[in-house]
């Protein structure tokens, strides 16, 4: 009989890590991607709102990809925290100049 063999525990966890950060990291940057692309584009609030909208499905598309190319988790994870960061920095700029 062939013996079975089981991946290691920390594989596994890898590739949890991989797929918790595509997940949730890929929505953040959908989100803020669409929040500022709806403060940025200088066309009518709809159309940006909608432009928007409809772009963070390849954001969260290219997150997704970007996790599962990565060759560890933890550039996956670093590479879907910076440009949320950025996007959260633009969000929070554009919030604060309409409000001024």
């Amino acid at each position: 009989m062939k013996s079975k063999t089981t991946l290691p525990v920390s594989y596994r966890l890898a590739v949890t890590s991989r797929a918790l950060a595509a997940v949730f990291g890929g929505y953040l940057i959908a989100s803020l991607a669409a929040v500022c692309m709806a403060l940025w584009l200088p066309t009518s609030r709809a159309d940006a709102v909608v432009t928007g909208m409809m772009s963070s499905f390849v954001f969260y598309l290219l997150a997704v990809l970007w996790c599962f190319a990565c060759r560890t988790a933890w550039r996956a994870w670093f590479g879907v925290m910076l440009p949320t960061a950025a996007f959260a920095t633009l969000a929070g700029v554009g919030l604060w100049m309409a409000r001024t």
